[in-house]
Order: C-alpha cells, then sequence, then structure tokens
C-alpha cells in the first residue's frame, strides 16, 4: 500500500491544498486514496467538508487505543476516504513523548488495514517535526514537499531537506522525495527564480508541474469541496491533475 507524507515545517506552503485536490485527482481517476488528517488545526478534514467530528471518531481515537484505523474511515462529500483530524490530537504530540513505541503507531495500524496497492494513503502532516510528523515519516514510503514560490519557504524546504536525511538512518529507509512549486506566478521573477534554485538543490526531484497562484484554489475549502469539484476547469484544477499525472509516470505512487 503506497504511503505518502506531504509534509513541510512552514506554514501556508499548499501542504493541506495538495493533499486534498492529489486526492481528489486520484479517486477521479479510479483508485482509492485514503487521506488522514495528522494536524490539530484540522484544516484537511473542514476542506472535505467534515464538521463538528467527535474526537472518538478521529484519528485521536485510534492514538489512544480506543479504535483501528479502519474503523475511523469516514467518507467525504466528493467520495474520497479520510481519516479526521480533531483538535485533542495536539495532546497526543504534547505528551506521546512517554511512549517509547508512539513514532511506529500509525505504521502500526496501516498495516493492519491490509496491503492494497490501489489504496494510495495520503497524510497531511502537522507542520513541525514532533511525534505526530514522526509517525506520518516512519510510515511513508515518499515524502511530497510543496513549495510555495518565495525565500523563506525555499529556506524551509532546504532544511527539512537536512532533516530528511538525518531520520533515514534510524528509519532504516531512503525516503523518496519530491518537491512542487505552488503559488507560482510567471510573472514575477521570484517565482521563476525560486524554481530555478530549487532545481539545483533538488536534482531529479522537483516536479516540472508548478502550482500556479489561482483564486479558486483558495476558495473551494470553505465551500468543503476540493477544486475538481469546485472548479473543475480552473487553472488549480488543471495544475493538480498535471502533477499525479507527471507523479505517477515517475513511479512515485507505486
Amino acid at each position: 500500500m503506497p504511503i505518502i507524507a506531504i509534509f513541510n515545517q512552514k506554514h501556508g506552503v499548499g501542504k493541506t491544498t495538495t493533499c486534498l485536490n492529489v486526492a481528489a485527482v486520484l479517486s477521479q481517476l479510479g483508485k482509492d486514496p485514503l487521506i488522514i488528517d495528522l494536524d490539530p488545526k484540522g484544516h484537511l478534514t473542514l476542506s472535505c467538508g467534515q464538521k463538528d467530528v467527535a474526537a472518538e471518531h478521529s484519528i485521536v481515537a485510534y492514538f489512544k487505543g480506543e479504535k483501528p484505523l479502519a474503523d475511523l474511515v469516514q467518507m467525504s462529500p466528493s467520495g474520497v476516504r479520510i481519516i479526521a483530524s480533531h483538535p485533542e490530537l495536539s495532546k497526543i504530540e504534547t505528551f506521546g513523548g512517554k511512549d517509547a513505541n508512539i513514532a511506529t503507531r500509525l505504521a502500526t495500524g496501516l498495516i493492519e488495514m491490509g496491503n492494497d496497492e490501489k489504496n494510495i494513503v495520503l497524510l497531511d502532516c502537522c507542520p513541525a517535526m514532533g511525534v505526530l510528523s514522526l509517525n506520518a515519516l516512519n510510515a511513508a514510503k515518499g515524502v511530497l514537499l510543496p513549495v510555495s514560490a518565495d525565500f523563506l519557504s525555499m529556506q524551509g524546504a532546504r532544511r527539512l531537506d537536512s532533516a530528511l536525511k538525518v531520520l533515514e538512518k534510524p528509519f532504516h529507509k531512503e525516503f523518496r522525495r519530491r518537491v512542487v512549486v505552488t503559488r507560482f506566478d510567471q510573472r514575477r521573477r521570484l517565482s521563476t527564480g525560486i524554481y530555478e534554485h530549487l532545481q539545483k538543490y533538488f536534482p531529479g526531484e522537483i516536479c516540472e508541474t508548478r502550482i500556479v497562484e489561482n483564486v479558486s484554489l483558495a476558495e473551494s475549502p470553505s465551500y468543503g469541496k476540493d477544486i475538481l469539484s469546485y472548479a473543475p476547469h480552473s487553472p488549480g484544477a488543471r495544475d493538480y491533475r498535471a502533477l499525479v499525472a507527471e507523479l505517477g509516470r515517475g513511479g512515485f505512487f507505486s
């Protein structure tokens, strides 16, 4: 079962937007993606139209040992499977470090769900290198790094890359990385400069597809919809279809 962590330690880079819309495209292509919201703020959950989800029906119940992951799967209005977040997830982040095996909890639960190559799992990570993100990275085979086309986001991506290299040894794996530039505006020289710099820093790992700055992408979560449901002919929908096609050709989902 392909498991992809979508992660960046910087806020506002399009991490949740990317998770939401990659899942929507995969679903449209006949896959059966599962998205898991590992951020206590629950932005992915809200973007999927899931409101007022009780803690006992969220990922919190799994980390507390109350329910298996399979019992927490819900269906979003657009037909994508999701395990929702809840604000109480922050308690797992704060106090989970007392459990020596906490970093392997999510990986164990996903193994228990079974191994179906059609069921791609996308993990929307908390924007911090804490217990929840370590769970995601320990479970994942690949890491997709959204990087918005600005200087601070680029610096954050470089730090995150260094952190991933450090984690590879204790996790006994080499992370497959792909970097996607978001909020790209070709009219701005800065956007082009950031993209060219990232090409040099991440040779062979940066996606050719760039997600353009698009009003519809910003609006769709407020309606609880992905971009394919909200504005299927928008530039944002076009770009995410292209991104999934590119990642698929490169074997990132296998």
